[in-house]
């Protein structure tokens, strides 16, 4: 494949030219003749950004595939600009073994629209004591999450953290001390995120803190990650488009203090990555209580919008969030448009603004808060592997 006449972003710079993808690969950027019988992309007038990589969503299998299913998920994916996502162990049974999650991963290549590395749940089945499991994981599975809650028991999370270090995963954080969340989201979040990153540093684990929130929050990472803690984390794009509303998301939305916090550290370039937390449900379990929303497909528009047009972010910073960052923190040879990066790319539309119809999202589920709403940054093209899984020119 070719792509010629393009406006090339990524973490390190802009500039025009053409890319070529051979073998699933980047092999040459530049000004590029074409071959014959090559398939070839006018990308005149679109941007061209290395495609995004969610490192926190659901598809919700096994056991929940009337919210979503791999193929659903992927499509959704594709029609958002990613090629690689990030799936939690919260389902039905609890991905807690290397077979549940191989099954997920295997069903994912088979579709072939987006690539999936499945978490593995910290506690065995979400019990919040074993982890004797995690000293049997194969060396394809690296991420453990207990996502949806958090690790009750400090000394549950210290053995966890400890078999981290040892084995060289990386424990990704739901902060939430289940004790106080009735009581007090804000400290429930607080809380958590300061015992874990003093657990990590104790222990040496790898940590990825997931959907941070709170002004105090971030302060904390920032502070540790200055102290030497091995700590990403990533921010959702619904937690800095809304302040102050109701609409129900785990953890919740929060105060316009909170959200011009995390907008500023985005612009200073200290946020690791932005990540969905796509939350499929449908229609009755969002009626009654479900929190979360379907996030893959809004995401850059999102986060264009709010973060380049709104605040005046260079759009290199939100490329390193949404792609490099992300490849970084899971080891991806992804996320730059250079020589031998795989050849997974996205074509946006930056200068038309578009409408969300929730009826149109190739996701199964429609539960956002998004619909109607008038957005740039429209994806026109996601190419996988120099293959096209999406297309809307």
């Amino acid at each position: 494949m070719l792509i010629r006449n393009a406006c090339i972003t990524d973490a390190k710079g802009t500039r025009t030219g053409d890319v070529r993808i051979e073998n699933g690969v980047i092999s040459a950027v530049g000004k590029i003749l074409p071959r014959e019988g090559e398939e070839v992309i006018d990308a005149a007038g679109y941007v061209l950004l290395p495609a995004f990589i969610d490192l926190h969503c659901h598809f919700r299998t096994p056991g929940f595939e009337y919210k979503e299913d791999i193929e659903t998920g992927s499509r959704a994916a594709a029609r958002g600009g990613y090629t690689f996502v990030n799936c939690m162990a919260n389902t039905k049974p609890v991905c807690s073994s290397p077979e549940i999650a191989h099954g997920v991963m295997d069903e994912a290549k088979r579709i072939g629209l987006c690539g999936i590395n499945q978490c593995i749940s910290i506690t065995k089945d979400f019990d919040g004591k074993t982890t004797e499991h995690l000293e049997r994981l194969p060396d394809d599975l690296r991420f453990i999450s207990e996502d949806g809650k958090g690790v009750r028991e400090s000394s549950v999370m210290y053995r966890a953290m400890q078999t981290a270090a040892k084995k060289g995963l990386t424990v990704m954080s739901h902060a939430e001390d289940m004790d106080l969340s009735a009581l007090d989201y804000r400290l429930a979040e607080n809380l958590e995120t300061a015992r874990n990153l003093y657990l990590a540093q104790s222990t040496g684990a790898k940590l990825h803190m997931c959907h941070v929130s709170t002004i105090e929050a971030l302060e904390d990472i920032l502070t540790a990650k200055r102290r030497g803690v091995d700590v990403t984390f990533e921010v959702t794009p619904h937690h800095i488009w809304f302040a102050d509303t109701d609409y129900r998301v785990n953890p919740p939305i929060r105060a316009e203090r909170d959200v011009n916090a995390l907008i500023e550290a985005m612009k200073r370039g200290e946020v690791d990555a932005i990540a969905t937390d796509h939350a499929p449900h449908s229609e009755e379990d969002k009626k009654n209580g479900a929190p979360g929303m379907v996030g893959l497909e809004t995401a850059f528009s999102i986060s264009y919008t709010k973060l380049c047009r709104e605040h005046h972010m260079p759009l290199e910073i939100l490329s390193r969030m949404m792609s490099r960052g992300p490849a970084q923190i899971m080891g991806l040879n992804k996320g730059l448009v250079e020589e031998g990066f795989d050849g997974d790319v996205v074509l946006v539309d930056l200068g038309e603004p578009y409408t969300v119809h929730r009826e149109d999202f190739a996701g199964k589920s429609k539960n956002t808060p998004y619909d109607g709403l008038s957005l740039y940054g429209r994806v026109v093209c996601t190419v996988k592997g120099g293959k096209i899984t999406y297309d809307a020119r």
